[in-house]
């Protein structure tokens, strides 16, 4: 997901405050002891692998998603994209759709509802907001219409029929590092490193590394497209959508439509995966506010797989110059590392490639620079792992680089440079683990067998090799508000505004809220993804758990507290960790993560099979290893597929996607994904309550850089270049020894 504020930057939406959870019962769950410090001990719940309490209804297809929702007069919406990078509209014959069968309207320009020009998101202003404002067309795929008809089937036709013309401008979509548009990104993760003299560590270098990495354009692939319902009741605006922060969802519409935030109420109970994709507002909660605005009834707007590839934001192009220099020991004198990245001139972005640079090894002298540019695109934003997936490619590639030139084992020389306090902050690391994660994943992999010299181990026509990366990712807990509710049946309400993507959130905090109340998991009824719950960080940027665990274990200790007199049941509190977050002292927190990956590949066909990927993970304490693992595991089979399939191609004649489907869009199957192990080292964060690190990202971080290092060491060429497609492996001739020419 979306994590800007990780860094504790500010927003520029205005909200008012925030409302107290409405408290309604949910079925009873039979009769339940008391409060009880014998019910459970502490530590009782937290750490046992529990499965997903809604598993059975996923599995069964009980659990209703967005686009499930149903309301008496439901009308659908079909969103029109523009098929133009850059230009205005000049026609659009909207009367002769609204004579097709079932149409009830059309939102365009003409019509749709005013929005605040204001309104951004945790970058800045968001012109990407601004839909249906104006004729002006600002990349391929822009929404530029709604036709609204009783049945999504007749929306959809409609739809496709409306005639559409364009006074078409000049785009550009190509980029280069060299773009005369190119400049500083906004220093919103902080200011560039500076320590020490970069050239001069590099010139007094036994060892440099200098190399450009690349990396395609990505989406979020999740399994749900996106969909919102939205409708008035009296003066209140209410929304059922697909996202992972309803209540700053429910800001942001606040923000747009000029709206008190307690008259909007947005609830996403179950979403089908986000990945970033859902962690801002997009076009299907906008549209459908305003359509049901202009139309009083309830709409229901929804987006096709293709329309998700082409409307929903992804990661853009990145390029990257890293540069290494060390001594014969394999010391570090000098890491910089420089990336480029395109975004819309609609909106501010930044992907932080260089975060590790400044956190993972010690150097004399570290420098580091975030440069874009502006391009006729759809706004890139947050996909899973931000910053680090791309920027962990290119450093964790040039370390395994500068290890081959020094001959020196690469974890061994990861091992050597392990830093004391923070490279660049010179802050103490709150807890660090990275070199159990190192050790004890090289142990089970029987990284100790493997021979340095690439291209000498060979199964029939496969050669095979093995490889590594480190990770580390920044990781806080941010302001979060939690509401309990002791029962008179001796269960427990829990209200929190968090989301469950799919990864277990749900399940997770009933844990944490037994561990906290000290009764059984069974006495806990949990309601969460409902922005009239109050102020919840969103599911993004590994930083969920950490921040809802705080607020729900403060409530518990509130309550505990009001229980010990005795009043009459049931009784309410709630907690917000606005003041315990902001106290927190400075200090370096990340997760770690090592990944080793053997790889085979085939270099008559240029095919690379990933055989083997194991993860360990440092991530503070684990509340429930069942799902926390298999979080790790889907996050490495999505680096995986970014290694070696994922690639969004865009035409330079139209500026338009034209791979936006999962027929060209290639992700990992079944038949991609090999034997995973994952598993946690002893870790704990002391500053943060429960002593939760994040799991979202990690796993994804590290997994290209050690498949493409693993592909290094099978064939003994380098691909600097993401993915790592057959013809960029296929070799122009095979000697039978194995050898190419």
């Amino acid at each position: 997901m979306n994590d800007p504020a990780r860094h504790g930057r500010r927003t520029i939406l205005k909200g008012a405050a925030v409302t107290a959870a409405a408290m309604t019962a949910t079925p009873g769950l039979g009769e339940a002891e008391p409060l009880d410090d014998a019910a459970a001990s502490h530590g009782e719940v937290v750490g046992t692998p529990r499965p997903r309490l809604e598993g059975h209804g996923k599995v069964t297809g009980s659990v209703r998603y967005a686009a499930d929702m149903k309301l008496p007069n439901t009308a659908h919406g079909a969103v029109v994209l523009s098929t133009v990078a850059r230009g205005r509209i000049r026609t659009m014959d909207t009367a002769a759709v609204l004579k097709m069968p079932g149409v009830v309207g059309v939102v365009d320009h003409t019509n749709a509802p005013k929005l605040n020009p204001e309104a951004g998101n945790f970058f800045g202003p968001d012109g990407q907001m601004q839909i249906l404002q104006n004729t002006e067309i600002h990349y391929s795929g822009q929404p530029i219409a709604l036709v609204v008809a009783e049945t999504l089937e007749q929306a959809q036709a409609a739809a496709k029929a409306l005639e559409v013309t364009y006074d078409e401008l000049p785009h550009d979509t190509k980029f280069r590092v060299d773009h005369p548009e190119r400049r500083p990104a906004i220093p919103i993760f902080g200011p560039d490193a500076n320590v020490g003299n970069l050239e001069a560590e590099l010139a007094a270098s036994a060892v440099v590394v200098d190399q450009l990495y690349h990396s395609p354009p990505e989406t979020c692939c999740a399994m749900e497209p996106h969909a919102a319902t939205a409708w008035w009741e009296g003066d209140r605006l209410q929304v059922v959508d697909t996202n992972q922060g309803s209540f700053y969802i429910a800001v942001s519409l606040a923000t747009l439509f000029f709206l008190p935030l307690e008259k909007v109420r947005v609830r996403a109970e179950h979403v089908g995966g986000g990945f970033g994709s859902k962690g801002m507002i997009g076009a299907v909660q906008i549209l459908a506010v305003m359509a049901t605005t202009l139309l009083h009834r309830p709409v229901r707007v929804t987006l096709s797989r293709n329309q998700v590839f082409l409307t929903t934001s992804g990661r853009e192009v990145i390029e990257q110059r890293v540069r290494l220099g060390a001594d014969r020991d394999g010391r570090l004198r000098a890491i910089g590392h420089e990336a480029v990245f395109a975004i819309s001139p609609l909106a501010e972005f930044v992907e932080n490639c260089v975060e590790m640079a400044k956190t993972i090894y010690a150097a004399k002298a570290i420098r580091t620079r975030l440069n874009v540019v502006p391009l006729d695109v759809l706004p890139p934003c947050s996909v899973r792992g931000p910053g680090n997936t791309p920027g962990s490619f290119a450093l964790e590639c040039a370390v395994d680089e500068l290890a081959e030139k020094l001959r020196i084992d690469p974890l061994d020389l990861r091992l050597r440079n392990e830093p004391k306090v923070g490279p660049v902050s010179g802050l103490p690391f709150s807890s660090r683990n990275l070199v159990g994660c190192m050790r004890e994943g090289a142990r089970r992999f029987g990284w100790a067998k493997r021979d340095l010299r690439p291209r000498r181990r060979r199964e029939g026509d496969l050669l095979v090799g093995t490889g590594m990366a480190a990770v580390s990712f920044l990781t806080l807990a941010l302001p979060s508000t939690a509401t309990i509710t002791a029962e008179k049946d001796g269960t427990y309400t829990v209200s929190i505004g968090a989301s469950d993507i799919g990864t277990g959130a749900r399940t997770a905090l009933v844990s944490i809220a037994a561990d906290a109340l000290r009764v059984k998991p069974e006495k806990i009824r949990i309601r969460i993804a409902d922005s009239d719950f109050g102020n919840a960080w969103a599911a993004s940027g590994s930083l969920g758990q950490a921040s809802w665990s705080w607020a729900v274990t403060s409530a518990a200790k509130k309550l505990r507290e009001q229980l010990a007199t005795r009043p009459p049941l049931p009784v309410t509190v709630t907690a917000d960790t606005t003041a315990e977050t902001s106290a927190m002292p400075r200090k370096e927190r990340q997760s770690h993560s090592a990944i080793f990956a053997e790889v085979t590949v085939d270099p008559a066909t240029g095919e690379v099979r990933v055989r083997r990927l194991l993860g360990m993970f440092g991530i503070g304490r684990v509340i429930n290893p069942l799902t926390a693992r298999s979080q790790a595991i889907g996050g490495m089979i999505m680096g995986l597929s970014l290694a070696l399939h994922e690639e969004s191609v865009r035409d330079p004649d139209s500026g338009r996607h034209i791979n936006a489907d999962f027929a060209g869009y290639h992700i990992s199957a079944h038949a991609d994904v090999p034997d995973i192990e994952a598993d946690f080292v002893p870790d704990y964060e002391p500053d943060i309550a429960s002593g939760i690190k994040g799991v979202g990202e990690v796993g994804t971080c590290g997994t290209a850089a050690a498949i493409a290092n693993a592909v290094w060491h099978a064939t003994g060429r380098r691909h600097r270049t993401l993915p790592i497609r057959l013809d960029r492996v296929l070799e122009d001739r095979v000697l039978p020894s194995g050898g190419a020419v």
